[in-house]
């Protein structure tokens, strides 16, 4: 009854204010102030209004997964910090093996932690990930820093070395940086790790991780993840705006 109730209040006051509009050219000019005035009054707050529903509208969406798929494409996802809020966003003087959320942490060897994570709200109109990764790093006195993203379950099952697996990454760093991917399999007491760089200079990366390379014991897989390599990151800032996975059988020959 409430909601009937305001949108025929709503189209009451919306009427009003047309004839206001449309009588302004014959109005007495006391009567013209008084309506001039409650038109600033109400002009302030709708201003509000539009202004902040445009600014929110023109973000992506909370928990979004959508993202290019290619045909043939059987498995895809976008990890949970890409996609929604956690409940912890940042961290400081991270030490080796801190997880942001479920699915990501951080390793590395430095005696005295200078590195700090925030997940970020993303922005800009190009963005299709609602949530992106902010990693600071200062001074840097280890020999290794690594992000390992842990893939889910779905992503091993029915895997075989007929699949390709790729990651698409939007990624900006401060200044430029060597950027390693580690695809890393656990098949039994053995794990398989495919290396591949990522372009350098480049905003918008792909890589693919070809599985027929591999000598995968396809009966035996148990557990799949990324790890995101570091080099030399001293006195830089790395932001992740996007992480994807896409798992696709090979053309066949």
């Amino acid at each position: 009854m409430s909601k009937l109730l305001d949108r025929l209040i709503g189209a009451r006051m919306l009427r009003r204010w047309r004839n206001v509009a449309l009588g302004a050219e014959q109005a007495a000019l006391p009567q013209l102030r008084v309506q001039r005035n409650e038109a600033r009054k109400l002009r302030l707050h709708l201003d509000r209004l539009i202004h902040v529903a445009e600014g929110r509208l023109a973000l992506p969406e909370i928990g979004s997964s959508y993202f290019a798929r290619p045909h043939g494409t059987d498995w895809s996802w976008r990890p949970e910090l890409w996609r929604g809020p956690l409940p912890s966003p940042g961290l400081s003087s991270v030490p080796s093996k801190s997880n942001l959320g479920n699915e990501v942490t951080l390793f590395h060897d430095c005696d005295f932690s200078e590195l700090t994570l925030r997940q970020l709200r993303n922005t800009r109109e190009q963005d299709l990930a609602p949530f992106g990764l902010r990693m600071d790093v200062f001074k840097f006195d280890g020999s290794f820093l690594s992000l390992v993203i842990d893939l889910p379950e779905q992503a091993t099952i029915g895997m075989t070395q007929q699949h390709l697996l790729r990651v698409n990454i939007t990624i900006e760093t401060e200044k430029p940086l060597e950027i390693f991917c580690r695809l890393n399999i656990k098949h039994g007491p053995n794990t398989e790790q495919i290396v591949q760089e990522l372009p350098l200079n480049q905003k918008e990366v792909m890589v693919e991780f070809d599985l027929a390379y591999s000598r995968l014991n396809e009966k035996r897989i148990e557990l799949a993840w990324l790890d995101l390599i570091f080099e030399a990151p001293e006195f830089n800032q790395v932001i992740l705006r996007d992480v994807t996975f896409v798992r696709q059988l090979r053309a066949a020959i």
